[in-house]
Order: C-alpha cells, then sequence, then structure tokens
C-alpha cells in the first residue's frame, strides 16, 4: 500500500499510458501539449505528485503512480516519463513488469551526474531561503537551451522569472532531492517491454549523454534526438509529440 497521495485525472479511451512528470513540474506544464492528442486514441492516467513535503522515495512513487491507473481501471499501460519521470517509469516497469507495456522517455536519467546532482542541490538550496526569483533564473538558464533563451527579447525573460517564481510547484524541494539520490542502472538491463529514448541535445539540466546511456543499457530500446532544451514541450512541441504519437503507433501501445 502507497503512502504518496497522487492528484489524478483520467482523459480518453483505448489503450493505457500513464503519464510521469518530471521534478518541480505537473501534468500540465509538462504534457499539456500533447495531453489531448494522447487521449484521443488512449485512456491517459495523469497523476501530479504530492503538493506538499510528502517524503518520496522512488519506489513508492512508481508503486503510486502504478495503483493509481489500476485504481482508474487501467490495469496495462505505457509509461511516458520525462527527465525525473524516466526513473520513475523505469522503477514502475522493474516492480510492475505484468503492468507496464511500453516506455517512453525524455530527457531522462538513470543517475544524477555531477551537474544535475549540483543544480538540483541549488534548487534546494533557494527554496530553503525563500530566494523565489533567483531559484526562476537558475530554472531558466538550465531548463532551457542558450539558443532558445537568447532568442526572447529582454521583457520576455524578466516576465518568465517573475511568472516561474510566482508558481513554482508545491514539493518541488522533495523532488529535487528525489533527484539527487535516484538510481535506476541495475534495472534497466531488465526492462523487456517497447522503449523509445527522447534525447534532448540542447538539454542544459539533464546532459544529453545520460539519454545515450538509457539508450545503451536498456535492452532493444530504440533512440532518438531532438535539438531541443530540457524543457522540449515548450521549445518543440510539435516535433516531440510527432515523435511520441508515431512510437505509440508503430509499436501497437
Amino acid at each position: 500500500m502507497t503512502t504518496i497521495p497522487l492528484q489524478t485525472t483520467v482523459h480518453g479511451s483505448g489503450p493505457g499510458i500513464v503519464l510521469a512528470h518530471g521534478g518541480g513540474g505537473s501534468i500540465e506544464s509538462n504534457y499539456g501539449v500533447v495531453l489531448s492528442d494522447l487521449a484521443a486514441e488512449h485512456t491517459v492516467v495523469a497523476s501530479d505528485y504530492p503538493g506538499d513535503d510528502t517524503p518520496l522515495t522512488l519506489d513508492d512513487l512508481a508503486d503510486a503512480l502504478v495503483a493509481a491507473a489500476v485504481d482508474a481501471g487501467v490495469p496495462t499501460f505505457t509509461i511516458v516519463g520525462f527527465s525525473l519521470g524516466t526513473a520513475v517509469a523505469v522503477r514502475a516497469a522493474a516492480r510492475h513488469p505484468e503492468r507496464v507495456t511500453g516506455l517512453v522517455l525524455t530527457a531522462g536519467l538513470a543517475v544524477p551526474d555531477n551537474r544535475a546532482r549540483l543544480i538540483v542541490r541549488a534548487w534546494q538550496d533557494l527554496l530553503d531561503r525563500g530566494a523565489h526569483e533567483s531559484f526562476a533564473r537558475l530554472v531558466l538558464l538550465t531548463g532551457f537551451s542558450a539558443e532558445f533563451v537568447n532568442a526572447l527579447p529582454a521583457a520576455a525573460i524578466e516576465e518568465m522569472v517573475a511568472q516561474t517564481a510566482a508558481a513554482i510547484p508545491g514539493g518541488t524541494r522533495r523532488q529535487a532531492a528525489l533527484i539527487e539520490t535516484v538510481d535506476t542502472t541495475s534495472d534497466l538491463p531488465g526492462i523487456a517491454v517497447p522503449t523509445l529514448i527522447v534525447n534532448t541535445t540542447a538539454d542544459l539540466l539533464v546532459d544529453p549523454a545520460n539519454s545515450r546511456a538509457l539508450a545503451t543499457a536498456i535492452p532493444s530500446a530504440e533512440y532518438t534526438e531532438i535539438a531541443a532544451g530540457h524543457v522540449v514541450m515548450a521549445e518543440q512541441p510539435d516535433e516531440w509529440r510527432k515523435v511520441l504519437l508515431e512510437f505509440l503507433a508503430r509499436r501497437g501501445l
């Protein structure tokens, strides 16, 4: 029995999809641009992580997502994971192989590298201090490609900082702490379901080498690249949508 409360909505009908969002994100911010497309031919179970200081472990979060889908009447499903959600997805597949039929892992990692650990420790420090605007600036610096940020007008930058600072999801600090500790390395060789790795090649938050490592370690994983920073749904939403839908259709998921 999981002790992690999730806020879950269910959309559409058809084969099951479970969404696993990133740390400091939400279903709306990570999947809003593709949710209706996914739900056109699937039953999409969309769960937000706790918005408070509920302690998180990778096992418990993976179990909670699976339980939410089963409770929604979706016994088997593909997990579409982004960032931290890729580790959650892999752990769910390892712990519940009878439930998980496929994986799509975007901007993911098995274990945080030195840069990722430094960044999420800075997240925690800034949030502890209540330095929300500094947190927002760090998010913009690392979450988007250099090309994307440098092409924005100065006024747009300040507006994005203000909007980000005012809308930091509750639970972000706990999720950052979880990112610091995840390690699915030992799970990867046992993944036996159709898997697509989507690498965001201009990613300054989760280095692209992490996606390449996932593709190497998961047997028979497919691999593709999108020229975007970490927040691919903002920089290249159409390309990301096309990649997701094509894989799901081609693999019958």
